[in-house]
């Protein structure tokens, strides 16, 4: 079943006399249960698409229509609230708060969807446990190596129970022990959850697990591939 339709989406910037066509006239659906990755060098574009699929950034033409709805017509309250049930996002940086305990991190995002106390503790130590490191559940974030921030940073896009996830460049700050081993995690997650995952790359061992390869070039998708793993 399609998820999300993209349909004609552009992104020009014009912060200088000279506009910025950062994605142009990308056509894409992706399905329920993808694992797919969208590559291609520094610049193409992969991060502006991903905000743009994500509701965090706006696109200057075309519709991102995700499970019937097209998102740019929503308010921004609704916009905020449909990202909050319905979409995780891992980012490069991790983003996590550092002033929160990893578990307290997680439980952040249910507490915005207004889960109870018992519900909220009951998910973060079970998400915890499902990512490897149920015993940093009271460490904060600057005690953490990279890899177990990112599995605070995966769990915590988890807990929202979402239909996908939205990963940009998910691994670019870990070894190659962290990032298999993360990767080995989201990949189980997708098989077990059915969860769409949709990261953008240029790592070459995210390249070889995805099912699915897009390519973009100069904002423009070059190629479109499905693999059998």
């Amino acid at each position: 079943m399609s998820i999300i339709k993209i349909e004609n989406l552009h992104k020009t910037y014009n912060e200088t006399q000279v506009p910025v066509h950062a994605v142009r006239g990308i056509d894409l659906e992706f399905q329920e249960g993808e694992f797919t990755a969208i590559v291609g060098p520094s610049g193409c574009g992969k991060t502006t698409f991903l905000n743009m699929v994500g509701g965090l950034d706006k696109p200057s033409e075309g519709t991102v229509i995700i499970e019937g709805k097209d998102i740019a017509l929503l308010s921004s309250r609704q916009l905020i609230d449909y990202r909050l049930q319905n979409i995780g996002f891992v980012f490069q940086s991790y983003n996590l708060i550092p002033v929160l305990t990893a578990g307290e991190n997680i439980a952040f995002i249910m507490e915005l969807q207004g889960k109870s106390k018992k519900e909220r503790t009951e998910r973060v130590k079970d998400l915890l446990e499902q990512v490897g490191i149920g015993e940093k559940i009271d460490v904060r974030p600057g005690q953490l190596s990279g890899g177990q921030q990112q599995r605070v940073a995966v769990a915590r896009a988890l807990a929202s129970k979402p239909r996908f996830i939205l990963a940009d460049e998910p691994t670019a700050n870990l070894d190659s022990k962290a990032t298999e081993e993360l990767l080995d995690m989201m990949a189980e997650m997708n098989r077990k959850y059915n969860i769409t995952f949709v990261f953008s790359t240029h790592d070459q061992r995210v390249i070889n697990r995805a099912e699915r390869l897009i390519t973009l070039t100069d904002g423009q998708v070059t190629e479109d591939i499905s693999i059998d793993r």
